[in-house]
C-alpha cells in the first residue's frame, strides 16, 4: 500500500465532522489555557472594575436619594417659613387695620373735642360781645332816651339815679316788646 492508499482509506474510514483524536486534544489543551489564563489574570480585572462601577453607582443612588431627602427636608422647611411669614403678615395687616381704626377714631374724637371747644370758646365770646352791645346800647340808648325824654317832659333829666331808672324802664319795655314780637313770630 502506498501512501496515497492509507490517505484514501483513512479518509474514508474518517468522519468529516468528528475531529481526529489528536486535534480534540490539542484543541482541549489550548482551551485550557486560555481558560485558566482568561480566570488568572483577566477575570479579577474585570470584576474589580465590575464591583467599583457598582460601588459607584451605589453610592451615586445613595447620594441622590441623600439629596432628594435633603431637597425635601428644605422644601418643608421653607414650606413652613413661608407659612409662618403669610401668617405673620396677615398679622400685621390685622394690627394695622386696628390701629388705623384707633387712629381714626382717636382723631375724630380730637376733632369733635377741639370742635366743641371752638363753639363753647365762639359762644363764650359771642355772649361777651353780646354784653357789650347791650352795655354800649343801654348807654347810647340811656342818653338817647334821656334826651327824648328831656324835651318830651320839658324838663331836665340829668340826675344819674333819675336817667337811670328811666333808661331802665324803657329797655324792660323794649325787651319785653321784643320778646312777645319773637313768640309771635315763632307761633
Amino acid at each position: 500500500m502506498t501512501l496515497a492508499n492509507v490517505v484514501l482509506l483513512a479518509a474514508e474510514d474518517h468522519n468529516p465532522l468528528l475531529p481526529a483524536p489528536f486535534e480534540i486534544f490539542w484543541s482541549l489543551v489550548a482551551l485550557a489555557l486560555i481558560f485558566g489564563a482568561f480566570f488568572k489574570f483577566v477575570l479579577p480585572k474585570l470584576l474589580g472594575t465590575l464591583d467599583e462601577r457598582a460601588n459607584l453607582i451605589e453610592g451615586g443612588i445613595s447620594k441622590a436619594a441623600e439629596a432628594q431627602a435633603e431637597a425635601a427636608a428644605a422644601l418643608e422647611e421653607y414650606t413652613a417659613q413661608l407659612t409662618d411669614a403669610r401668617a405673620e403678615a396677615a398679622r400685621i395687616r390685622e394690627d394695622a387695620r386696628a390701629e388705623s381704626a384707633q387712629i381714626l377714631a382717636e382723631s375724630r374724637e380730637k376733632a369733635t373735642k377741639e370742635a366743641d371747644r371752638i363753639a363753647v370758646n365762639a359762644q363764650k365770646a359771642l355772649e361777651a360781645e353780646r354784653q357789650q352791645v347791650i352795655v354800649s346800647l343801654r348807654s347810647e340808648v340811656g342818653s338817647l332816651a334821656t334826651e327824648l325824654a328831656s324835651r318830651i317832659v320839658g324838663e331836665s333829666l340829668a340826675d344819674d339815679a333819675r336817667q337811670q331808672r328811666v333808661i331802665n324802664a324803657f329797655l324792660d319795655d323794649l325787651t319785653t316788646t321784643v320778646a312777645g314780637d319773637t313768640v309771635k313770630a315763632e307761633g
